[in-house]
């Protein structure tokens, strides 16, 4: 499995909106479409991703990256992460995750926060085999989780 995050352009827009979770899932995350129109408005920090396996597109991303903002701890948000209800169970959450992470190290950040709720269990189990712990902040009725290194 060869994991791969491409930046959301006008080529893959498509590819993008078309990934569903399934819909019991559709409480924890925004959809995609809703999601690239947050990026559009917030283009500053936004950075939306697909995330393809082997040229075929299973999921979606998206940070926010601020390194000049003034508390050095919230600059960096994973906004949004899912994997397609298609290709769930099949560890391409975990790869890519895998490759989310580096990213986030690649580009300078200290660490990576993100929320969800409490109910989220399979997510937060996600998380919390990568190191996510919970900082004890609520964001919109969201636990925040946070990994740093």
């Amino acid at each position: 499995m060869r994991i791969e995050l491409k930046p959301v352009d006008q080529y893959n827009k498509s590819d993008c909106i078309r990934l569903k979770v399934t819909k019991a899932q559709s409480e924890y995350i925004a959809s995609n479409e809703s999601s690239l129109e947050a990026a559009e408005e917030y283009s500053d920090v936004a950075r939306p991703f697909v995330i393809y396996s082997d040229g075929i597109a299973v999921g979606f991303t998206m940070f926010a990256f601020e390194p000049d903002y003034e508390d050095p701890d919230d600059r960096y948000w994973l906004w949004r992460f899912m994997i397609d209800e298609k290709y769930q169970g099949q560890g391409y959450g975990k790869e890519a995750l895998k490759h989310i992470i580096s990213y986030f190290k690649e580009n300078g950040a200290g660490n990576i926060r993100l929320s969800t709720k409490e109910s989220n269990v399979n997510a937060i189990h996600l998380y919390q085999s990568f190191g996510f712990a919970p900082n004890g902040d609520v964001n919109d009725g969201e636990i925040v989780f946070e990994l740093n290194w």
